[in-house]
């Protein structure tokens, strides 16, 4: 059973104002991504290493560079997907889900053994937050950051790293340890610090799934629509999975992706949760990613494609809570890339 660290008991008091109040977004906002943690891959041969076994190419990141992208079993299937940061020339950083650091870092451990690379838990080294809002390249220069410009682009300075990430104003803040606190002292000044439900709102609103332990190995990267964020790579060589991956993508017709989907309330829906036909009860997917917006709840879903639109949905059962289809960001984006294949 983990324990919780002085630090982490901190951050969970500073970021825990608004928890009860899960529909607050302020305009400019941060909070600790504490539902993360960060498996760190370190030596000479990391980099050959990852490249023969995540879905992205690594051997394109630039130092410091990141890119989102996942870890396929054999089968194609995702057991965690990730932020990647390439911290030093050997040194490589994944931020993913805390429920599934262990049995990642364990799998990832059975092939690192035929390498020059080793793998730890980083997490005590690094404190996480994400940045929202009009005012947060403000913030992040108040702090001594220089924002970046593109999307996946990093700067650095000695506080930490900054992330461009997808969406509008949107930033990945990764403030080593040591110094953290008086830099988030800092950031506060001008950011709302806010409970994580806001965060996890936007990464929906955004299109942005992510895997959890009730989740794990129940998809393929294009259910989750991966491949529209640079997160797999169709051109590079081998990987774990990478075969049926790519039969997918040129081969064969996928039947179920992620949608955005809205429901009357203010509970979110855990992570694998049933999506129904709600004339049959008949289940047609389940919950990625789920939080609250005021006295509604967005969701992330995997469902099956023909069905989705047709029929009216419910969560849990028959009997559960209605559900209506939401835009995404990237529909458009979606259409064209599954009306042809990857080049």
């Amino acid at each position: 059973m983990s324990t919780i660290t002085a630090p982490e008991q901190i951050l969970q008091d500073r970021f825990a104002a608004s928890a009860q109040n899960q529909g607050e977004m302020p305009v400019t906002g941060m909070t600790w991504l504490g539902h993360e943690r960060i498996l760190c891959v370190d030596g000479i041969d990391a980099k050959r290493f990852l490249q023969g076994q995540l879905t992205c190419d690594v051997n394109l990141l630039a130092n410091p560079g990141s890119t989102l992208g996942a870890r396929c079993n054999p089968k194609g299937r995702i057991q965690s997907s990730f932020r990647l940061l390439h911290h030093a020339e050997n040194t490589y950083l994944l931020a993913l889900h805390k429920d599934v650091l262990e049995s990642q870092s364990s799998d990832l451990g059975k092939y690192a053994v035929f390498f020059k690379a080793s793998i730890s838990d980083a997490s005590p080294d690094w404190v996480r937050i994400g940045l929202w809002g009009p005012q947060a390249a403000q913030a992040l220069q108040h702090t001594g950051f220089t924002p970046p410009e593109h999307t996946d682009q990093v700067t650095t300075s000695p506080r930490g790293a900054v992330i461009r990430v997808p969406g509008i104003d949107r930033f990945e803040v990764w403030l080593a340890e040591e110094t953290a606190l008086p830099t988030l002292d800092l950031m506060q000044t001008i950011a709302t610090p806010t409970a994580l439900n806001a965060w996890l709102l936007l990464q929906i609103r955004n299109g942005l799934g992510e895997i959890d332990a009730a989740t794990r190995e129940s998809f393929i990267p294009q259910m989750l629509n991966m491949q529209l964020f640079g997160a797999v790579s169709f051109r590079k060589g081998c990987y774990t999975g990478q075969e049926i991956v790519a039969r997918m993508q040129y081969l064969g017709k996928l039947k179920r992706r992620m949608f955005r989907l809205l429901m009357t309330g203010d509970q979110p829906l855990p992570a694998g949760t049933p999506i129904v036909n709600h004339a049959s009860g008949q289940t047609l997917g389940e919950v990625v990613l789920s939080a609250c917006a005021g006295t509604q709840v967005e969701i992330l879903a995997v469902l099956q494609k023909d069905a989705a639109q047709l029929v009216q949905l419910s969560a849990i059962d028959s009997e559960g809570p209605l559900l209506t289809i939401a835009d995404l960001p990237y529909d458009i984006e979606l259409a064209a890339s599954e009306a042809a294949p990857a080049n």
